[in-house]
């Protein structure tokens, strides 16, 4: 298996610099990482850099659906939807390994006056039924061939016994529906690598700085080196400008005027265990907020999401929940649900920034804004591809890579349409041998499905535990993660930081920060053999993840000792 790892890096940077590209992609998230893969299928010579870590923004903090985008069926935003599901299908084909079917619980009660943020208000709740069963028709039927599976009308009684902490008073309906599951980051850096093993020059913690210009087009961009610490300079023909809540920033090193407003839209998600809310398969939507949004319930694991809001303004740069997030989400919790939460049910809080968009004079609130996308061409040439959203990030590479085309005079193609991400050529025979590895290894069914995301590449984790069965040993107790994901995450997925390792190729950070705080020095002691890090470094590395990290997925919670943690 090819390596991706920090000599890779070093490698790809100078190959940059001293050769130049036809596309530099700037911005490391699912979006930048599909605009790259594009380019390159397409026959282009491509980079990429990232200013952090591979999805260090957005696309780590997601719900980790793969869905249509249900509530955007009352705004009437059919076209959205329609795409998004039509994404969603492409995905469960190119990598089946990444994306879980799940069903949705949606209860209706009595007085209910806007679920799924219906825009008829009708009197004491008539007939709402049948307008929400028409909705949940025209959501299968959108689907089209690519459908999961059917939505379906159950009993109150089936209802209250898959979620049996569901309220029951003035509970008059229930209705599931389907849509897919994600690992948000395993999603990023498979696209991430799939481009890379085509020929793409990636880095991560390589920022751009400034722009060149040959006559009125930018002709190269000034990229800083975090980790080496050099200055150099990237030519290329297209820039791409994949910033995300960061696009502004970047088109402002190209000057002009914005043409479109990126509006950052905060979005927050608590974890409980799985036993607080009594969760089973299913998630639960809970129908209706004081702001018209939908909040889900997410089974992940051993644990649940809860999420998200969807609030303006706030630092981009350290995006964290505040204590008004977290009241926001519990009440909303135990409005419909009888297992009452509070915050010392919370095990992690995380905030991510969206990037929406609206025209630049609109003052129009972020909650109602659709998740379309836009292809700006700005100052210099430089496009930028803004908005969207996780689902939908090949197709935003897709109109992307056409205007390219366009200006090439070449006829577009759409190769991403039927390319397999890595790991699904050998996930059949990977999934026909697990059972038999699992039994030899002594893997837990959790584990199993974890291993499960890597898909083929599988293998090679198993390969490692061969080699070494200490890296067999789980990272953390309770959660399904081994140490060769350690391992595997520095040579082969680029992971340079103890962040990057907790946070993101794991997601130990997200859903639980105190085990994260008591497993970081054993994860911290791998990645020192791995990546040659010297007693000093190694300590760097636990004081900036205790110092800045941990803060961020524990803010607005009240301290307390890890033994009242409920498990």
């Amino acid at each position: 298996m090819e390596q991706l790892g920090p000599a890779q890096r070093a490698a790809n940077l100078r190959q940059m610099a001293a050769d130049g590209v036809d596309v530099l992609v700037i911005g490391g998230g699912i979006t930048g990482c599909g605009v790259a893969l594009d380019a390159i299928a397409r026959g282009y010579r491509v980079a990429l850099v990232e200013k952090d870590d591979f999805a260090s923004g957005t696309s780590s903090k997601s719900t980790k659906l793969v869905h249509g985008g249900i509530r955007y069926l009352p705004q009437y935003d059919f076209g959205l939807v329609r795409e998004a599901l039509a994404e969603r299908g492409l995905l469960v084909r190119n990598a089946p390994f990444l994306i879980q079917p799940i069903g949705f619980l949606l209860p209706l009660y009595s007085g209910a006056r806007r679920p799924l943020g219906m825009p008829l208000v009708l009197p004491f709740g008539i007939g709402m039924s049948p307008l929400l069963q028409a909705g949940l028709y025209l959501y299968d039927l959108l689907s089209g061939r690519r459908g999961i599976r059917r939505h379906r009308r159950i009993s109150v009684a089936n209802a209250l016994r898959l979620a049996p902490c569901l309220k029951s008073d003035n509970l008059r309906d229930a209705f599931i529906y389907y849509d897919g599951q994600t690992d948000d980051t395993r999603l990023t850096t498979t696209v991430l690598r799939t481009a890379a093993l085509r020929g793409a020059l990636v880095a991560n913690y390589a920022e751009v700085r400034g722009f060149t210009y040959t006559g009125s087009r930018l002709g190269g961009a000034e990229v800083h080196d975090h980790i080496g610490g050099a200055d150099l300079t990237i030519r290329a023909r297209y820039m791409i400008n994949a910033g995300g809540v960061f696009a502004g920033r970047i088109e402002a090193l190209a000057g002009g005027e914005p043409q479109i407003q990126v509006n950052p839209a905060k979005g927050v998600h608590l974890t409980v265990t799985r036993h607080a809310l009594q969760m089973g398969r299913e998630a639960i939507v809970l129908p209706e907020t004081e702001d018209g949004r939908l909040l889900f319930l997410v089974p992940w694991g051993s644990r649940v999401t809860i999420g998200t809001t969807d609030t303006e303004g706030g630092d981009i740069d350290r995006p964290v929940a505040d204590p008004d997030d977290v009241a926001y989400l519990l009440r909303h919790v135990n409005r419909y649900m009888g297992c009452q939460l509070s915050e010392r049910d919370v095990i992690s809080t995380w905030a991510g920034y969206r990037p929406l968009v609206r025209a630049a004079n609109s003052k129009e609130a972020t909650a109602k804004l659709s998740r379309t996308h836009a292809v700006i061409e700005g100052t210099g040439g430089l496009l930028t591809i803004v908005g969207g959203k996780l689902t939908t990030y090949r197709r935003m590479a897709q109109d992307l890579m056409d205007q390219v085309d366009k200006r090439e005079s070449r006829r577009a193609k759409h190769p991403t349409t039927r390319l397999a991400l890595e790991g699904a050529g050998d996930w059949p025979a990977a999934q026909t041998d697990l059972p038999a590895l699992a039994r030899r290894f002594g893997l837990a069914p959790e584990q199993v499905r974890r291993l499960q995301t890597y898909g083929g590449n599988l293998r090679t984790i198993i390969a490692l535990i061969a080699a070494d069965p200490a890296l067999g040993a789980r990272i953390v107790p309770d959660l399904p993660y081994v140490m060769a994901e350690v391992v595997y995450a520095c040579r082969y997925e680029m992971a340079l930081t103890l962040e990057d390792v907790l946070a993101r190729r794991t997601r130990i950070t997200i859903e639980d920060w105190q085990r994260g705080a008591l497993c970081a020095p054993a994860v911290a002691a791998r990645m020192a053999a791995e990546l040659g890090w010297d007693t000093a470094e190694t300590a760097r590395q636990l004081a900036l993840y205790q110092e800045t990290v941990v803060p961020a997925f524990a803010s607005a919670l009240p301290e307390r000792d890890l033994a009242s943690v409920p498990r």
